[in-house]
């Protein structure tokens, strides 16, 4: 799936992301609103308000809609499922139930004590999860210059053995860099929008840093560990799983291939987690399967809960009233029912529906963000002003001529009058 090269573009990927995070996740913030003490805003908010047009933001929450509670929960609970049926023998259909289970509890009974225990422990498990790749790059420390040497080489083709990938190697690059990090999806400007901070350049700042971590460290901790464990596949996915194959480069004469001989191991592993927990067991046998299931159950059901609650978003943003309890209650259903359905497909079509997923979402933000981000890097500007000024930067949308911004002018009238 793209090979080491794969690594290299997705690096490349969280910078331009970076920017786009912050764009975004300002722009939510500019333009958010307050409903039932609760702050909601996004993509559909936004774009109304920063362009006009209220039916390519209807566009985008149906589109968000689609993405969140059918297309992409299935992703997420497929990992979860293959990882825990290869570290513990649990068939998957099992793990889709005890999922349900527990998202059900959380959505639909309430029961935060679980959501707030999985939003605990992440933390944790991140830097768990990131030792843990420093001590297999220790185990491993002679095979650093190599390593680097295989991202780039075969990023840009350099190696004839992946010159036939580069394509391949950017476009997985850039689509797992965009999954994982979340820019330029609009995701991140969800839950961007629910945080109180006295300007939204605070928060910009916060989800760009934000991209940063995710790919630069855990992204980039799990390539580590598939890489400098050798247990990386650039050979066709149809091939059989656990078997060994090699691919021979040298000169081709008379009917055969000559001169300096270079053979590249490649293990055919089933696609999924089990590259990272092949990699960790064969580091520390015993102990990496289980540990890499349980750090994917934790960092991918709180994934899961994010979907529902950006589609609790858009709902909003789309019905008022009966109705819109009418569409929650719909929307539960139906991410009950699509990480359940993950849970039992394979790990190619989940991937291949939550890549629709993605581009339906990434297409109409970033277009959206192009043409409105004005608003964002203005108040950048102020915000950069008023820091080297001393000050506890605080947003004033009029000062600036930014329009449409009714929640903080309204907040700023309730700061004056207290």
């Amino acid at each position: 799936m793209g090979g080491p090269g794969a690594v290299f573009w997705m690096w490349a990927i969280a910078f331009i992301g970076a920017a786009t995070a912050y764009v975004e996740s300002t722009l939510a913030q500019i333009y958010k609103e307050e409903k039932d003490t609760e702050y909601r805003g996004g993509p559909a908010y936004y774009i109304e308000k920063g362009m006009g047009q209220k039916w390519f933001a209807v566009i985008f929450a149906v589109a968000a809609l689609i993405a969140m509670l059918i297309l992409m929960p299935g992703v997420q609970s497929n990992a979860i499922a293959g990882a825990v049926e290869n570290a513990f023998g649990i068939e998957t259909w099992i793990t889709g139930l005890i999922i349900v289970v527990l998202l059900g509890a959380i959505i639909i009974g309430g029961v935060k004590s679980i959501a707030n225990a999985a939003q605990i422990i992440v933390p944790f498990m991140a830097l768990a999860y990131i030792i843990m790749a420093i001590i297999i790059i220790a185990m491993n420390i002679s095979e650093v210059p190599s390593v680097f040497a295989l991202i780039f080489s075969s990023a840009f083709g350099a190696q004839e053995i992946f010159g036939g990938i580069i394509g391949s190697a950017i476009a997985w690059g850039v689509k797992r860099g965009i999954y994982s990090n979340e820019a330029g999806q609009g995701t991140g400007a969800h839950p961007a929008a629910a945080a109180e901070v006295s300007h939204p350049a605070k928060q910009g700042i916060v989800q760009a840093a934000s991209v940063y971590i995710d790919t630069l460290l855990i992204c980039s901790a799990t390539a580590f560990m598939i890489l400098f464990t050798g247990m990386y596949n650039v050979q066709d996915e149809k091939a059989v799983e656990g078997t060994d194959s090699f691919i021979h480069v040298g000169e081709f004469n008379k009917g055969g291939l000559t001169g300096d001989e270079q053979m590249t191991f490649a293990k055919s592993i089933k696609e999924g987690a089990a590259y990272t927990q092949y990699a960790v067991e064969s580091s520390l046998p015993g102990f990496g399967a289980p540990f890499v299931a349980i750090a994917l159950f934790f960092f991918a059901f709180t994934t899961i809960m994010a979907y529902y609650y950006i589609a609790e978003t858009n709902v909003a943003y789309l019905f008022r009233g009966s109705t819109e309890k009418v569409f929650i209650w719909i929307a539960k259903i139906a991410i009950l029912v699509a990480a359940f359905y993950g849970t039992v497909r394979t790990s190619e079509l989940a991937w291949a529906m939550g890549d629709v997923g993605l581009g339906l979402m990434v297409w109409i933000n970033v277009l959206a963000i192009l043409i409105i981000m004005k608003p964002a890097i203005v108040a950048l500007k102020d915000y950069e002003k008023q820091k080297k000024e001393g000050k506890d930067p605080v947003f004033d949308p009029r000062k600036l001529g930014i329009k449409g911004a009714d929640f903080w002018v309204d907040y700023n009238e309730e700061r004056k009058n207290k």
